[in-house]
């Protein structure tokens, strides 16, 4: 598991991508909230990682180089946010997962830094309103348009199932949140 290749030359899966956004996206959060010193919320940000971790399934053989490094990536930044507060089951942990062998000494190793590359999401979910009420959900690309956004709501199931072969008499698009279809 340590010895897992960097994720700079691999191919990573959407499920790896999702895994890394994940794991970096609580990063953030945990790191400010050690600043803050708010122990319990940093415990709760371990949770989400490892059940991001868990919840993992990979991508394939193809991708499999691609999904070891994600899940080593992950345990490694678990067991550094981890380790200042329970020191003697992570330093256990880290020696066990073979991470001792390939990064040194667990007290040598230094804090997980957030990646803004895994940060950025290549799409994004957008709630599909219809007259104000919520239908379903539609995936675009992150840098998608207001045009695009739109065509990708009128394309939707939703959208065929609750209109009922209307017209649509105006589109209200937010960014990054949700599209309106008031029929």
């Amino acid at each position: 598991l340590a010895g897992a290749a960097n994720q700079n030359n691999l191919q990573l899966g959407k499920a790896a991508k999702a895994l890394r956004h994940e794991i970096h996206t609580v990063l953030q959060q945990v790191d400010y909230d050690y600043q803050r010193m708010q122990y319990n919320t940093v415990v709760s940000g371990a949770m989400k990682m490892l059940n991001a971790l868990e919840a993992f399934k990979g991508s394939g053989a193809e991708q499999a180089r691609g999904d070891n490094a994600a899940l080593a990536e992950g345990f490694s930044k678990l067991l550094r946010v981890l380790y200042p507060v329970t020191p003697h089951v992570t330093h256990a942990l880290w020696s066990e997962l073979g991470f001792a062998a390939v990064q040194g000494d667990l007290l040598d190793a230094p804090w997980p830094k957030v990646d803004p590359e895994a940060l950025k999401q290549d799409e994004i979910e957008l709630m599909v309103q219809i007259n104000g009420k919520l239908r379903g959900a539609i995936q675009v690309a992150a840098d998608a348009s207001k045009e695009q956004i739109e065509a990708a709501a009128l394309a939707s199931e939703a959208f065929a199932k609750h209109a009922e072969g209307a017209k649509p008499r105006k589109v209200i698009v937010v960014p990054g949140r949700l599209v309106n279809l008031v029929v």
